[in-house]
């Protein structure tokens, strides 16, 4: 990946509005790969933090990769933990919220 490059995915959701959003994260649990998409809204003061997690197909080189919803409790628990210890491993380092520019 380039660095600085952003990724982003288009969800379709049930009533067929299409969400972009950022991917935050691709990360394993229990050999099973897991992406983890942040919404892009046109509202920049939205602050809901809403994430969402998915689990990703790979459907190889010729193919886009796909996503799948992760129905069942136990595995959606342990992709969000996973996903939490991924947080916590990351060096964000002393944000000062003051000194990020709108």
């Amino acid at each position: 990946m380039i660095e600085n490059e952003s990724l982003t995915v288009t969800l379709t959701l049930e009533n067929d509005e299409e969400l972009d959003c950022d991917v935050i994260a691709i990360f394993e649990a229990d050999s099973r790969q897991y992406i983890a998409l942040l919404p892009v809204t046109a509202d920049e003061d939205s602050d809901d933090g809403q994430i969402f997690l998915y689990r990703l197909i790979d459907n190889g080189e010729d193919e886009e990769p796909g996503l799948e919803n992760i129905a069942d409790d136990d595995e959606f628990e342990r992709a969000s933990e996973a996903f939490n210890d991924w947080m916590d491993a990351q060096d964000f380092g002393d944000i000062d919220l003051d000194d990020i520019e709108p």
